[in-house]
């Protein structure tokens, strides 16, 4: 099984090369294979199917237990370059990847969720070459991210099977010697307006254009001529088609950067849609929404972090909406651009996160480490109009008795404002705010009756007493019940776990779901919620679809829970 689409659907090129597939492999448990020159070895014991982890069964290793290190190695064929460069680029690889050409190191790269790339013209010659990586990482080490990853030999609680080295899709470009770095795009719907912060690498004059169409109408274009790696330009497009669940309208953008060398064309789109927080409301379009979020970890049960198919991406959002849901948290993982192109397409919100798990929130030098790291993520998503907001920490707990270090909470928000100012921000899920433009808390009771009383008098009129002392419910900011639910269901057997006591009929089943779901969306003072989950992960059988995504309930069934999820929130009606 191969992952053959283009990953990067923001931004095409039509010239380019996927690298996934057969690449020879080899295991380095003492982390000394950089040491031992393993880059210049002629022949590696092992195959994997790249891009899946050598913990997965699609990579065709399936080892369990914890790697340090590993290498990669495989040998690709070059035309003649004349002036144009050659880019290699790495979806994503944990942790810390060194890579090598010709047996000559070109770079290296710390994190294990972002895509980094580097320019190997200069390392490569006309014919054959060989490519050689070595990833290190350890999901123990508590400076490094690692999210949902098990730090025992064996997944446990909401821990699951590690991830390491390369898990996202390798590849080439061929661009000319001046070319399209990185583009962002601001979009004002009240004014029409088309802002955009080009990027360009290369040196000498550049001509950059912008052409915007919908359904092939021409809608607005820009050009500029520059020496600048750094120009801004705009346009205001003729027919102002919001994007928004029901309809995610996209607009088509053609990018153009003419010079000397040549022209680069790349094929991109944008949605105009404006998310605001307006008092303890959150809008989208100028218009009140109550956010029926899911909790979605990205786990796959043959390729872990890695889903098998692009299809699977696209499935498991037809899957949420087939419950009722229009978004959901991507939890504890950055998840691939292929699913957040989806999510634009399909209408369906998401919130950018982070896998903060693995990582001592309580670290002096926290910042230095975990800022890079994210803004990385917030970078290579900002254009999606389906990311609706971002929250880079998720349940900061103390560590070996030390509290989080709040300036690394409140740096990271601040960082984050700074760059994108559309977007509210949560500085971490559930506990403990420090700055927040909405404040979350999750609660995991599943008595609807008891929830109906324990929120009964949060509305405008009344304050609200929080239900946990952890926690003070900061007046005036939207209300968020970020996680919920998680009702254990495993069907013919009982193993496993959920939150809470499991329902011993699908008739109670049903009749919990639905009843949390109208406590919470018959208050007006709650902008959304995010039922966990979408689908059982391992040993955590709390999903609404088992872990290979076949239903656990009737269609019937099914169609009752939608509905209860779909009517009409209070917040709506304000």
């Amino acid at each position: 099984m191969e992952r053959k689409a283009y990953p990067r659907p923001e931004l095409v090129r039509k010239n380019w090369t996927n690298l996934n597939g057969k690449w020879d492999f080899e295991f380095d448990f003492g982390v000394t294979g950089r040491e031992r020159k393993v880059y210049s070895q002629e022949k590696f014991s092992k195959k994997i199917n790249v891009p899946f982890c050598p913990e997965s069964k699609l990579s065709g290793i399936e080892y369990k237990d914890f790697i340090n290190a590993c290498w990669y190695r495989k040998t690709i064929k070059v035309g003649k370059l004349g002036t144009d460069r050659l880019l290699l680029n790495f979806e994503a690889a944990y942790y810390t990847t060194y890579v090598y050409v010709n047996e000559k190191e070109v770079g290296s790269h710390n994190g294990g969720y972002t895509p980094f790339s580097f320019d190997i013209t200069d390392y490569v010659v006309e014919g054959n070459n060989t490519i050689v990586v070595c990833c290190e990482g350890d999901s123990r080490n508590l400076s490094q991210p690692s999210g949902k990853q098990s730090p025992k030999y064996n997944s446990y609680g909401c821990m699951y099977t590690r991830t390491t080295g390369i898990w996202q899709t390798v590849w080439l470009e061929r661009v000319p010697a001046v070319y399209l770095k990185k583009i962002f795009i601001d979009t004002d719907i009240d004014a029409g307006i088309v802002t955009a912060r080009v990027y360009t690498e290369g040196k000498g004059e550049r001509k950059i254009s912008l052409v915007s169409k919908f359904d092939s109408s021409l809608q607005g274009k820009a050009t500029v001529s520059t020496k600048s790696s750094l120009t801004t330009l705009q346009f205001n497009v003729k027919d102002v088609h919001l994007w928004d669940v029901e309809n995610p309208n996209l607009y088509d953008l053609t990018i153009t950067v003419e010079s000397e060398f040549g022209k680069d064309t790349v094929s991109s789109y944008f949605g105009m849609r404006k998310i605001e927080v307006d008092g303890t409301l959150l809008k989208l379009n100028g218009k009140n929404i109550f956010m029926r979020l899911v909790l979605d970890q990205g786990f796959y049960p043959d390729g872990v972090y890695t889903a098998p198919t692009d299809e699977a991406l696209l499935n498991d959002i037809l899957l949420s909406q087939r419950m009722g849901f229009n978004g959901a948290r991507l939890h504890e993982k950055v998840f691939e651009r292929r699913f957040i192109y989806e999510a634009d397409k399909h209408g369906y919100l998401v919130w950018g996160e982070y896998p903060n798990w693995g990582f001592d929130a309580s670290l002096s030098e926290g910042v230095q480490i975990y800022l890079p790291e994210w803004m990385e993520s917030v970078e290579r998503d900002y254009n999606h109009p389906a990311l609706i907001g971002w929250c880079p920490f998720n349940e900061t707990w103390n560590v070996n008795g030390r509290a989080q270090n709040n300036e690394l909470l409140r740096s990271i928000y601040n960082e984050t404002k700074k760059f994108d100012k559309s977007r509210p921000v949560i500085d971490t899920s559930g506990n403990y705010h420090v700055v927040t433009d909405i404040f979350d808390i999750h609660d995991y009771n599943q008595n609807e009756v008891f929830l109906h009383e324990r929120y009964k008098d949060f509305n405008e009129n009344e304050v609200f007493v929080n239900y946990t002392e952890r926690q003070s419910y900061t007046e005036g900011l939207p209300y968020f019940l970020s996680e919920y639910g998680g009702i254990k269901w495993t069907g013919d057997d009982d193993q496993g776990w959920g939150y809470g006591n499991a329902p011993k009929t699908l008739e109670e089943f049903e009749k919990r779901y639905v009843g949390m779901i109208d406590a919470f969306r018959a208050n007006p003072r709650m902008c959304g919620v995010c039922y966990t989950q979408l689908y059982d992960v391992e040993q955590e059988r709390n999903g609404l679809y088992y872990y290979d995504r076949t239903p656990k309930f009737s269609d019937e069934m099914m169609d009752r829970m939608k509905k209860a999820m779909e009517e009409v929130a209070a917040i709506e009606k304000l």
